[in-house]
């Protein structure tokens, strides 16, 4: 028997490499002889950069940045196969798990060290760089992933704007005649796991703004100055990106890798899905195991379970997910090739109580999924 093991980490506890050994252990506690493979996966959120250098070989790189809230953080990008193409990882640099819970302000937080990441790709010459966009801190259109790239967002009186989302109420005119002349020879991906605009009931304060900090009332105010921003954009640059889908990825980065980098936005989990070859590695599989930390309707718009299912459903393998966080909207994925789906957390728990020991709850939920399958096997 074949199987294979495709996760994505599991935020705040495991990567999607000690996830997938994990469950690695779990399955060779019943069935030991298995053939087992296993990807590590990433949606363009937290580990991204690491999926990619261990799909398609390449190195890490690692700098100091600006991080979200002005100070320098240590962040990583890498470089792939031959070092053409870069990865940057903007939860990296400007990700919300770099900003202590009482300190979450959207209004404040930066995108700018996720320029210097990009700005540092291309003076190693890469000419196709992709930047992963989950796990923001901000909600600042990209605005200051422009300004380290050179680009100048001006005030009324022809000042520079303060960087933050708050900055963009200000924000009267932009002059890109000194950004980085190298972007124009550079091909852009963004590798998003979301489809939302940038404005509107689903656009990227309304739906995200909130889990970054953000208060009803700074909900209202993003919106306001992700409004303004839009329309400078579209008069000095003569780009729309209101309404792109993706734009409203990480507080707006979407919408300002597009307007200033001409950049492309596609699934992440469809990007790192290839450089895996994991359709190749598909067609004789006998079973498949997915998972992430939390499984929920949004997983339908471009999560990593869902990204493997749909190649798992082409060629009739069943796909059994797990997560530590299972909501009510998890199950209409039976829908689209998830067979079943189960929670790791045996009882309720703290994520304090899950972070002491994330790995042993997995390993002993695929045990029992392992046994009610040979019992399947079996014909019991």
């Amino acid at each position: 028997m074949k199987i294979i093991i495709a996760p994505n980490a599991f935020k705040e506890t495991l990567s999607a490499v000690e996830v997938a050994d994990c469950i690695e252990q779990g399955i060779r506690k019943i069935w030991p002889e298995t053939t087992i493979e296993k990807f590590p996966l990433a949606d363009g959120g937290d580990g991204t950069v690491n999926a990619l250098v261990s799909a398609m070989g390449g190195k890490i790189i690692v700098r100091k940045v600006t991080g979200p809230l002005g100070r320098k953080v240590t962040a990583e990008s890498g470089l792939l196969g031959n070092e053409m193409t870069a990865v940057v990882e903007m939860a990296s640099a400007s990700g919300l798990w770099l900003v202590p819970p009482g300190k979450r302000n959207p209004l404040r937080t930066t995108t700018y060290g996720t320029g210097e990441l990009i700005k540092a790709c291309l003076d190693r010459g890469a000419k196709k760089i992709i930047v992963g966009v989950g796990g923001s801190a901000t909600v600042d259109g990209g605005a200051g992933m422009a300004t380290a790239l050179g680009a100048k967002l001006l005030d009324k009186l022809g000042k520079p704007i303060e960087l933050g989302g708050e900055g963009l109420k200000n924000l009267f005119r932009i002059d890109c005649s000194q950004l980085d002349s190298r972007i124009k020879r550079t091909k852009f991906i963004v590798a998003s796991d979301v489809a939302n605009p940038l404005l509107g009931k689903r656009g990227a304060a309304r739906v995200y703004a909130a889990q970054k900090g953000a208060t009803p009332k700074m909900v209202g105010e993003l919106e306001k100055y992700l409004t303004n921003f839009a329309r400078v954009i579209e008069e000095d640059l003569g780009i729309e990106v209101a309404n792109v889908p993706g734009a409203g990825a990480a507080g707006g980065l979407g919408a300002g890798l597009v307007a200033f980098l001409n950049a492309r936005i596609k699934q992440g989990v469809d990007i790192v899905i290839k450089a895996w070859g994991l359709k190749e590695k598909m067609e004789n599989a006998d079973l498949v195991f997915t998972g992430e930390g939390s499984i929920d309707r949004q997983t339908l718009y471009g999560k990593v379970p869902f990204g493997v299912a749909k190649i798992a459903k082409k060629y009739g393998v069943p796909v059994i997910a797990i997560a530590g966080n299972v909501e009510d909207g998890a199950y209409m994925l039976s829908k689209y090739g998830i067979e079943a789906i189960f929670s790791t957390t045996p009882r309720i728990m703290t994520l304090a109580e899950i972070r002491k020991n994330p790995g042993q709850l997995i390993t002993n939920t695929v045990e029992q999924i392992m046994r009610i399958y040979r019992l399947r096997k079996e014909g019991c």
